[in-house]
């Protein structure tokens, strides 16, 4: 209400000054002829100023803005890889029979261009013949159950609105932990039912690697010593070491 009232009162403050100049410009030069030009000439201006102003340049800073708040989104992108992403992805890659041909297909190297960021997500956007059959349901829930704190406090984040791939990653994370908490045994499951949960494990794994990718790049543009680090510590290859030969 205070805010309603302060804007008309300004309003009313700028159109009385307008009419005071206006009026001003009357008694010094008693041309009223030129007052009724130039206003019409000002209000007719009016509609390609709020083109030009409220459109065009509002949404160019807002745009700059989006993108400055998802370069510091990133910044929990890393905490949550650290944290998650790198571990699960490695546990992940232990249990396929397809680990050598990811490895190959998602082992980003530092000449990798747009290209080759794009082949990748191509891969495992569209590829659907990952199984994962070898995979300790027990180890992954205790695993996923005792990062819930973790997780949550990311979701609480109302900046990663604007990080959609993001937050499907961590929804498709937190739906795997649920599918394997709220089930008493995981030994001994039924057929349909392996197949549910093999296939969340999937979906999980294809955001993982996807994000992973905008990741990287994301690094490699904006801060070189990071992507060096991530490159040798990176889950998609036979040996990761932080260690420099």
């Amino acid at each position: 209400m205070k805010n309603r009232n302060f804007l008309i009162l300004i309003s009313v403050i700028l159109v009385a000054c307008s009419a005071l100049l206006y009026f001003l410009h009357f008694l010094i030069f008693g041309d009223e002829h030129h007052i009724y030009i130039f206003l019409l000439h000002d209000i007719a201006f009016l509609p390609l100023e709020v083109l030009i102003v409220g459109l065009v340049i509002e949404r160019l800073l807002a745009k700059r803005e989006t993108e400055e708040r998802i370069q510091k989104l990133n910044m929990v992108v890393g905490a949550f890889y650290s944290e998650i992403g790198r571990p699960l992805t490695s546990t992940l890659l232990q249990s396929t029979q397809s680990r050598n041909e990811v490895i190959e297909k998602l082992h980003v190297s530092g000449s990798w261009g747009q290209n080759d960021y794009q082949k990748a997500r191509h891969y495992i956007e569209k590829n659907a013949s990952i199984g994962f059959d070898d995979v300790d349901l027990e180890q992954l829930r205790s695993f996923l159950v005792s990062k819930r704190p973790f997780m949550l406090r990311l979701i609480e984040n109302p900046s990663l609105l604007e990080h959609e791939k993001f937050t499907d990653l961590l929804l498709s994370c937190f739906h795997l932990m649920e599918e394997l908490e709220t089930r008493p045994v995981l030994d001994n499951l039924p057929p349909n039912d392996i197949t549910h949960i093999k296939n969340d494990i999937q979906r999980a794994f294809k955001f993982l690697a996807v994000e992973w990718l905008d990741y990287m790049h994301h690094l490699k543009a904006n801060y070189p010593f990071l992507y060096s680090h991530y490159l040798r510590i990176s889950p998609y290859q036979l040996n990761p070491s932080a260690v420099i030969e």
